[in-house]
């Protein structure tokens, strides 16, 4: 008789049926999903640098400088772009650049003003990689390398780079458009925790969180910053495993994350796995997800294809090629 797998939700001290499972049976060599942990609330201002108590942050005054934009060789970032005040510039993981798009409106707008375009020159950046994009509102943004860009409100001097790594998508932004502060080998970005390491390099990551790769679009990262995978072998309906003995040596199972502390994927996807040993593995869209002991630093992908049955995952469970 096939068991009827349900994920319980505690919201506000009270408990919520969720609902069946669309993940199916898991056979007999597991005893089913357990309940997943508290289904995760609307991302605060924190998320964005901002006040998590309601408020939220002004802009500082004038969002940015009228004039030449110039470029510094920041001591801790490498060079970095910065208004015709010195103010340095951002850009926003959630974003992307081909089309360009803007994903920060509203609250998280007060907290990180968008550059209006028009209002600057392109200065020490190439012209060819200075542009605009038009944003909901009617006001035009500018662009470098095609990635939208904005100041952050904490900065109240010119030179400072607060902003660096808020929630692990807030980078200040190259002349070429890329995220400042390349790491070395070994070595955690700002914003992330290298793997095994207990230390953060600046504002600690979501358990879970989207980050934009260069060549996979927008894939799932772990709170170590670490690319979580799918395997083509393993099985949706019914959610089951198929990564045992020598094949987890290489392939960790990703660990369960409190949904409190999601961003960018939808926690209801989200559910747990219980593997024959009985350990409890993370999923989404009821596929396991594991962690590869070939990525050596934050961000790696080199799982990516293995076997060609390996592949790095996007927000909505799928693979991402």
């Amino acid at each position: 008789m096939k068991n009827v797998h349900k994920l319980t939700v505690a919201t506000a001290g009270a408990a919520l049926l969720f609902g069946v499972t669309a993940c199916g049976t898991q056979g007999t060599d597991a005893s089913g999903p357990a309940a997943a942990p508290p289904a995760a609330t609307a991302a605060g201002g924190d998320a964005y640098g901002g006040a998590t108590d309601g408020s939220s942050e002004a802009p500082p005054s004038g969002t940015t400088a009228s004039g030449p934009l110039a470029v510094r060789d920041d001591a801790t970032l490498g060079p970095v772009v910065a208004d015709a005040e010195g103010f340095t510039l951002y850009r926003f993981d959630n974003d992307t650049a081909d089309p360009s798009t803007s994903a920060c409106a509203g609250d998280c707008a007060k907290t990180w003003p968008p550059v209006p375009a028009g209002s600057t020159q392109p200065g020490g950046v190439d012209a060819s990689r200075v542009g605009s994009l038009q944003r909901a509102d009617g006001v035009r943004q500018l662009t470098i390398a095609g990635w939208p860009v904005y100041r952050f409100a904490k900065d109240t001097a010119p030179g400072q780079t607060n902003g660096q790594g808020v929630g692990g998508t807030w980078f200040a932004v190259t002349p070429d458009g890329k995220k400042a502060g390349a790491r070395q080998p070994g070595t955690a970005a700002p914003g992330t925790t290298a793997p095994g390491s207990g230390e953060t390099g600046g504002a600690a990551l979501p358990a879970l969180s989207l980050t934009d790769d260069d060549k996979l679009g927008k894939i799932i990262r772990d709170g170590k910053g670490r690319t979580l995978y799918r395997f083509t072998k393993d099985t949706a309906w019914p959610m089951k495993s198929n990564c045992e003995g020598a094949c987890l040596e290489k392939w960790r199972p990703a660990k369960l994350v409190d949904l409190n502390k999601v961003e960018g994927i939808d926690p209801k996807k989200l559910i747990t796995y219980t593997r024959p040993d009985g350990t409890k593995q993370l999923t989404i869209d009821c596929w396991p997800l594991y962690w590869f002991t070939g990525d050596k630093t934050p961000g790696d992908t080199n799982g990516q294809g293995v076997g060609g049955t390996w592949f790095a995952v996007t927000a909505d469970g799928k693979l991402a090629k």
